[in-house]
Parts: structure tokens; C-alpha cells; sequence
């Protein structure tokens, strides 16, 4: 029976757009690989360093240059062009993987070695992640972008599916290094196709520079409540979430006796109950709002964990696997969405850095912990206080609740009028004090005042230094807002930064305004600027924009 939802509701409608197809398609081999690969290198270090925390330090060593480089990653992936970037890191980590095969294949592999050449592909994880992320509302439209970060998840898992049973099968044939080998290839395919994409140009006005992103994304994330609750949900579920994925292989080898072809099927499991979800996940996450759809799923990948802990059997802790792998895919699909949605585009890769870098980070630091407490209380009892703290932290709903996907509309709506200047000030020119006068009635000067804290976070959010509302007592009326900003550059890309639910929020302002005409807005830069030379003073010069003076 043909569905009466609109095709742009369509999970599998983003596929229809060329090039994310051929990058979705390219993606997943790629992801088939990787999990090959961390099937080849846990494995391996079982019979090099067959301890719970060296075994747990391959997945530290995999993640934890995202916590490194995240906001990097993030403020080059924003600033410079994300093509050109995507192919220097799908290329480094075809060397790495190649590198690490090679060694591996003629017995020259230790478990440092390992390691390191582990962490050089994390480096490249790191480095690809935010600009793979940001690239998505690029290929597709706007209405499918919902589905294409679904979708995302959905190759992602079925990698997981395949890849790590076809790992563990060639593990158990070939050894390590055949995969490591394979994974160096997987990346192939990813380079043709980015090598063909011409992506169109950035239409910022006024570029950023990589250390102002990095200031401006931090800046971001900490004026944006929709944005630090995601992250602190998502970190709060992966620290205790990462117990699972760090002692699955010890529970495979040394509580169960299991070959590699068995952990292999194990971790396949975890991705087959993904790639379940990813077909009725769109319907589900339509009727269902976030929070309660998250506490569902952290309820059931807790169930998980405490199976694995406990129950010897093979056949239902294959269950209890597609049961962690189908809470896997919701929970992740849902953060997922969320950050990509609660931020705008000129932020979106920093704010993916941001939501990578507490994913991966909280996996990094829990496998490292997790494997720790292992060794001092035993692999069971670890699971079993993971899985107490993925209980606990389902509480967190009721500080950091998750807004429903749609509240906010983040389209730039270009309404503020570029000002009029006799003079051009330099982009180098500042800091600038913009200076906003309200006329307001004084019996709604209270109402004006809790009205103009969300402007304020709108302000900071965007570029302003400082904030402040100042009230004239000699004219009971007359309210002055002012933002100081870095520089005439960063104060021109805010007109770049507002968006429709900020303009909305502005209207709420304007509506206590009582005179004739609108606010008077002034510009002032400072004389003695922290971005000029030092004993510099900008003054007037008709024949000049500005000029500099002893």
C-alpha cells in the first residue's frame, strides 16, 4: 500500500540527491573497513598485551584524539574549504591503516606499535569528522536533512553489521594484518568520490580566521541551552555507555573462551539490532518526543549491559546485543539530529566538533575507566555499576530536557541593514560598542527588562564581548543596550549570524518601544583599539576609510 507521507518525510529520500548517494555508498565500505579494523586491533592486542587495560587503552587510543583536536577540527572544517579537507584526511588514514597492515603483516607489530598507529588513525577520525557531519546540508535539501543524518546512521550501522562478523571471519583466516590491509582500502573509494564533487563556494562576506572559530564556536556553546543539553545528555549516556563496547572483547575471550569469528558475530549483533531500528526509527521519533524516546532507549541498552555481565549463554546474549544495538541507533540517530538541528549553519561544524568531541571523549575516558575498575573489581561487577549509572543518569532529563525538533527556525534572516558609515572602518577595526536606544513606558519597564535577557543571550551567543542594559534616571523612559564586539569584522558577520527565531525575539523587544521611530542603533570603535598597533589613534581622513597616527 503506497504511503500518504509526503516524499520529503521519506527516510530513504535523501538517496535520491547524486552525490550524497555516491558518498553514502563510498561511506559505508569505509565503515566496513573500520570496523574491520577495530575487530583486527582489539583482537590483536588480546594476544600481544592480553590485559583489560591495554585492551581497553585500543579503544582510547582510537577515540581519544577526537577529544583532542575536536574544536580544531571543528573551526578549520567551518573555516576553510570542507572538500579539500575531507580528502587530506581520508588520505592520512589510508596511510595509517596501510602502514599499520603492513607491520602487522610481517610480525613487526607491538603493542605500542599498535597503539600508535591506532591513535594516527584517530587523528584522522578526529580531523574528517565535523567537516563529514557539516557537509550533509550541503547535498541534500533542507526538508530531507532529518533523514539524511539518519540515514548516516543507518550506513554507519549497517558497517557495523557486516563488519565486524567479516572481520572476525578474516581474522580467524588470514590474521590482523590481511584486515588492516582491507581497511587502508575501504578509503578509496571515499577519495574518488570527494576528488569528483565541486561543492559549491562559501558565501560568508567576511571569512574567520581558525583561532576567532574556535573563540566563537566555545562562545556559542556557551550562550545556547539547546546545544549544551544535548551534549551534556549524550556525554552523560556514552561515559557509562563505553563499558560495554571496551570489555566485550574480554567477555568474549576470558569469561566465555570465544574465538575471534564469535566476537566478531557478537559485534555484529550490536549492528544488526541498529540497522532493525533505522527501519521504523523515523516513524517512532515522529510519535514520540525526545526525551522519552532516550530514556527508552538508555532503559533497554542498560538491560544490555547487565546481560552481558551476567549470562553465560551464547544465543541470548546475541539477543541482548540486537536489543544494546537497536537502543544504539535510537539514542545515537536522536543526539545526532539534535545537534545538527540546534545550530545554525555558520556553527554547525564546531558545534559537531563539540557533540563528536564529548562522544568520542566520553568513550575514550570510560574505556580507559571501565577497564581500570575491571581489573580491581572483575569484569562483571564493572558492567553491573555501568549499568547502575546509565539508570542514574536517565535523571538528567529533568535539568537538561531536549527541545522537539521544528520549536526553533535557525534560517539567517538577514534583516539587520548594513550601517551607514561616512567612514569604512578597516575589518581589523575595533573592538566596536554597538549602542541600541529603547524608549519604554515605566510601568513595563520590569516586563521590558525579562524580556531583553533573552536578547542578551542572543548578543553574547553571536560575537558580543560584553553585555549590558543600562537605565537614564533623569529620563525615566530612556533605556540604552550595548554589546561590545572584537572587531568590525566579527560585528559584521553577527548580521550574518541572526535567524528567524532571533528575529522573533527582537520583535518581542521592539514591541516596548513607545517612540515614534525605530531605536537609534550607534557604532563606536575605540581610538585605541586592541586589534590596532600599540600608541596607534584612528582619526578622519577624507582621502582615506581611516588612518593611523603617532
Amino acid at each position: 500500500m503506497p504511503s500518504n507521507e509526503p516524499a520529503s518525510r521519506s527516510p530513504w529520500s535523501p538517496l535520491r540527491q547524486p552525490v550524497f548517494r555516491a558518498l553514502w555508498i563510498a561511506s559505508v565500505a569505509s565503515n566496513i573497513g573500520t570496523w574491520m579494523q577495530n575487530v583486527g586491533a582489539a583482537w590483536l592486542m588480546t594476544s600481544l598485551a592480553p590485559s583489560p587495560a591495554m585492551v581497553a587503552m585500543v579503544q582510547a587510543a582510537t577515540t581519544l584524539p577526537i577529544f583532542l583536536l575536536g574544536l580544531l577540527a571543528g573551526a578549520l572544517a567551518d573555516v576553510v574549504d570542507r572538500r579539500r579537507l575531507l580528502l587530506i584526511t581520508q588520505s592520512w588514514m589510508l596511510a595509517a591503516a596501510g602502514l599499520l597492515g603492513v607491520l602487522t603483516l610481517i610480525g613487526a607489530t607491538t603493542p605500542w606499535v599498535l597503539l600508535a598507529l591506532t591513535f594516527a588513525l584517530g587523528l584522522g577520525v578526529a580531523m574528517n569528522g565535523p567537516a563529514w557531519q557539516a557537509i550533509i546540508p550541503e547535498l541534500v535539501p533542507r526538508e530531507d536533512l532529518n533523514s539524511a543524518v539518519s540515514l548516516n546512521g543507518v550506513g554507519f550501522n549497517i558497517a557495523r553489521a557486516v563488519g565486524p562478523a567479516l572481520g572476525g571471519a578474516i581474522v580467524a583466516i588470514a590474521g590482523s594484518g590481511a584486515v588492516f590491509i582491507l581497511n587502508a582500502a575501504s578509503f578509496v573509494g571515499v577519495v574518488i568520490v570527494l576528488y569528483g564533487w565541486r561543492r559549491a563556494p562559501d558565501r560568508s562576506q567576511v571569512p574567520e580566521d581558525v583561532l576567532g572559530a574556535i573563540r566563537a564556536g566555545l562562545r556559542y556553546f556557551r550562550y545556547a541551552p539547546n546545544l549544551r543539553a544535548v551534549l551534556i545528555r549524550s556525554g552523560v549516556f556514552m561515559f557509562c555507555g563505553a563499558a560495554l563496547w571496551a570489555l566485550l572483547p574480554l567477555v568474549a575471550r576470558t569469561e566465555l573462551g570465544l574465538g575471534a569469528t564469535s566476537y566478531g558475530v557478537l559485534l555484529g549483533c550490536l549492528g544488526s539490532g541498529a540497522v532493525i531500528c533505522a527501519a521504523f526509527l523515523p516513524k517512532l521519533q515522529r510519535k514520540l518526543r525526545s526525551d522519552p524516546l532516550i530514556a527508552a532507549g538508555t532503559v533497554l541498552f542498560a538491560v544490555a549491559t547487565a546481560t552481558l555481565a551476567y549470562i553465560q549463554s551464547f544465543a541470548i546474549l546475541c539477543l541482548a546485543m540486537i536489543g544494546g544495538g537497536i537502543a544504539w541507533m535510537a539514542l545515537m540517530s536522536s543526539f545526532n539530529v539534535l545537534a545538527q538541528t540546534s545550530v545554525p549553519g555558520w556553527v554547525r561544524a564546531r558545534a559537531l566538533a563539540l557533540y563528536l568531541l564529548v562522544i568520542q571523549g566520553g568513550m575514550a575516558g570510560g574505556s580507559v575507566l571501565w577497564g581500570v575498575i575491571a581489573e580491581h573489581v572483575g569484569i562483571p561487577n564493572a558492567l553491573l555499576i555501568a549499568t547502575l549509572g546509565l539508570m542514574l543518569g536517565i535523571t538528567t532529563a529533568a535539568r537538561y530536557p531536549l527541545r522537539a525538533d521544528g520549536e526553533i527556525d535557525l534560517t539567517p534572516s538577514m534583516h539587520w541593514p548594513d550601517p551607514q558609515m561616512l567612514i569604512q572602518p578597516e575589518p581589523h577595526h575595533g573592538p566596536v560598542l554597538v549602542t541600541v536606544e529603547y524608549l519604554v513606558a515605566a510601568e513595563r519597564a520590569r516586563e521590558f527588562a525579562e524580556a531583553m535577557r533573552e536578547m542578551r543571550q542572543q548578543r553574547l551567543r553571536d560575537g558580543a564581548l560584553r553585555w549590558g542594559l543600562f537605565h537614564d534616571p533623569t529620563s525615566p523612559s530612556k533605556y540604552l543596550e550595548t554589546f561590545l564586539v572584537e572587531s568590525w569584522a566579527e560585528h559584521m558577520r553577527q548580521h550574518e549570524r541572526v535567524t528567524v527565531t532571533d528575529r522573533l525575539v527582537e520583535d518581542r523587544v521592539l514591541a516596548f518601544h513607545i517612540g515614534e521611530k525605530p531605536p537609534v542603533v550607534s557604532h563606536l570603535i575605540s581610538a585605541y583599539g586592541m586589534n590596532n598597533e600599540a600608541g596607534e589613534v584612528l582619526v578622519p581622513n577624507p582621502g582615506r576609510n581611516q588612518t593611523a597616527v603617532k
